[in-house]
């Protein structure tokens, strides 16, 4: 029999659990596999199910989803089934309206702030760039608008980064690997320093020393590939596609320094990054810019600049409709 504390961080783990998934079908709402893992988690138990109810209302969904009277169900189940299709259970409810309204706030560029602040144990706003020192002695500098999650244990050390960029520089430690993951990625250090990136759906890990393998199922990372220093990754949590090449340790992480170094990234990724750094909502009114690829060296100390200077080559326009709201157009 569990007591009062156990059952408390049961339940919080469960709700990091849901929190997770939340995130994730955010990132990438029209995923199938992450609508799958969502579902098939939801189904496990009835606290499982609770646990993502909770998320499910900070995410702000109705409570028509989330209170839907059990008689009606049973009602709805037994037509169904008589009908020969499977009833639509509380939990397919809930899940499904998590879903949809993931894929409502598709056009967003960042995840809802009451996710992330119910997830993250860090988090910074505009254009703040924090460093912290872990537990383990490791430096983590987050960048603005990011949050990490940080789950250390006696055997292993793991930080998710829910949204933004992290450069961490990592103390030895060889009886607990330290990880990061974010998206379908994770970044294995190997005694190293290290930058890791997640914008509109495309995460990147640059080397700066040492070394770091990097993993992903499913795709070409299934078995790991091991990245030195230079080295860097771009992988696209959707297609599953990869990018790859070499830059100097003097670009990696140039954000902390106001700059960002751009090497073949989607117009997309990068409006994200430099989105970070403009106060308010930056919008695409053309999405199918967003798939255009940029190169170049962009000055963060004026992000309307950067911007334009990201879309310019395509013939689009930056436009500040109100101090928190800017959009990028066609001309």
């Amino acid at each position: 029999m569990q007591t009062m504390t156990e059952a408390q961080a049961e339940d919080r783990r469960l709700f990091r659990e849901a929190a997770d998934l939340a995130i994730r079908l955010q990132n990438d709402p029209a995923n199938p596999v992450s609508i799958d893992m969502a579902r098939r988690w939801v189904a496990r138990s009835p606290r499982h199910e609770a646990a993502w109810a909770r998320v499910a209302a900070i995410h702000g969904m109705t409570g028509k989803v989330l209170t839907e009277q059990r008689k009606t169900e049973r009602k709805t189940e037994r037509k169904t089934a008589e009908n020969g299709v499977a009833g639509i259970s509380r939990r397919t409810l809930v899940v499904g309206g998590l879903i949809g309204a993931g894929v409502a706030a598709a056009g967003s560029l960042t995840v809802p702030g009451a996710l992330l602040r119910a997830r993250a144990d860090h988090m910074t706003s505009t254009a703040e760039i924090r460093r912290i020192t872990l537990s383990d002695g490791s430096e983590l500098t987050l960048g603005p608008d990011s949050a990490v999650a940080i789950d250390f244990t006696d055997a292993r050390r793991t930080i998710g980064l829910l949204a933004g960029m992290a450069y961490f520089d990592v103390s030895r430690d060889a009886s607990r690997p330290f990880s990061v993951l974010s998206g379908d990625l994770t970044a294995t250090a190997l005694g190293t320093a290290f930058d890791v990136s997640n914008d509109a759906g495309f995460v990147s890990v640059s080397v700066d020393h040492g070394a770091v393998e990097a993993r992903a199922a499913d795709s070409e990372l299934r078995l790991a590939e091991r990245l030195n220093p230079g080295d860097w990754i771009t992988f696209n949590n959707s297609s599953h596609a990869i990018a790859r090449g070499t830059r100097e340790a003097s670009q990696i992480a140039a954000w902390r320094e106001g700059m960002i170094v751009a090497e073949r990234e989607t117009v997309s990724a990068m409006v994200a990054k430099v989105a970070r750094w403009q106060r308010g909502s930056v919008v695409m009114a053309d999405p199918s810019l967003g798939s255009r690829v940029v190169s170049g060296v962009f000055d963060l100390a004026d992000p309307l600049g950067a911007l334009e200077a990201v879309v310019r080559p395509f013939g689009a326009k930056v436009r500040t409709v109100t101090p928190f709201m800017t959009i990028i157009s066609p001309v």
